[in-house]
């Protein structure tokens, strides 16, 4: 099947660089080094950056390649994407935004499941009240999904396919939750959990591999047990009783929502064609 949004050359590789980037915005407590006493602030210009990346990248991949038929499903699934946020906004975990965008990143294609993980994300923050710096890291980890649920092989299917969604809702569901945590845990000062010996918060001046090995403790003791895994349950859970069915609707639309049709017949004193086939 073609992809709802085609992806030159040139817009993979604008993917290519803004993905490096957010990766780069998310990443770079582990690759600062500064003193230990230093006073480390929040990356305020990459936060200004990153909406703008994602702008030029979602300009970038719809340049000439979203018709009417893309847009009306474009539109259709952020508006679902948007009301499932709203009725389940990760109460314990539990959020069912992630797995239509797993869905539609693999009928629609990767640049498809890119821009829908986005608008996603947008509309329903604006839905919940949730805008706040925090959003464009949120937009970017979910297009990441999207996109990479479109990079899955094509030619499997059946029960295949299924198992193989669920399995990477379960990947998607623990790294979001990882991302997002890094997004944050530099700015969570002097966190410790009781009976583990130290804080779990952020060091200036150690090591990439100390500060990495705080921050997989962190993870794991904060999120990976609790939250992240209630998400990817939910991942599972709904990939597998509504995949099939949703796979088969997204698929139909994608067939069928098509307008084509040829003109016939004389122009009439109006300026019209006395008869239009479809």
């Amino acid at each position: 099947m073609t992809p709802a949004v085609r992806v030159s050359r040139r817009s993979a590789l604008v993917l290519a660089v803004a993905s490096l980037a957010g990766l780069m915005m998310l990443c770079w407590p582990l690759l600062l080094q500064a003193p230990a006493d230093a006073r480390v602030d929040p990356p305020f210009l990459f936060l200004a950056l990153l909406p703008v990346i994602v702008a030029v990248v979602l300009a970038e991949l719809t340049e000439g390649g979203l018709d009417a038929r893309v847009l009306a499903v474009l539109g259709v699934l952020t508006a679902v994407q948007a009301v499932l946020r709203a009725v389940s906004a990760g109460t314990a975990g539990v959020e069912l935004v992630f797995f239509m965008l797993v869905l539609a990143g693999r009928v629609f294609g990767p640049g498809f499941g890119f821009v829908v993980g986005c608008t996603s994300l947008f509309v329903s923050a604006l839905m919940t009240a949730g805008v706040g710096p925090w959003l464009p890291f949120q937009m970017m980890c979910s297009a990441w999904i999207g996109m990479g649920a479109g990079l899955l092989p094509r030619r499997v299917r059946g029960r295949a396919e299924i198992a193989m969604l669920a399995a990477y809702g379960v990947v998607a569901a623990y790294l979001f939750g990882a991302l997002m945590n890094l997004s944050s845990w530099p700015f969570l000062l002097g966190v410790q959990v009781p009976g583990h010996e130290g804080s779990l918060a952020f060091v200036p001046g150690a090591s990439l591999a100390d500060n990495l090995a705080t921050f997989l403790r962190y993870t794991l003791i904060t999120s990976t047990g609790s939250f992240d895994t209630i998400r990817a349950v939910t991942n599972v859970v709904a990939i597998v009783l509504l995949g099939p069915a949703v796979l088969t609707t997204l698929r139909r639309a994608a067939r069928r929502a098509t307008v084509t049709g040829t003109v016939t017949g004389t122009v009439t004193d109006t300026g019209a064609p006395d008869r239009v086939r479809a």
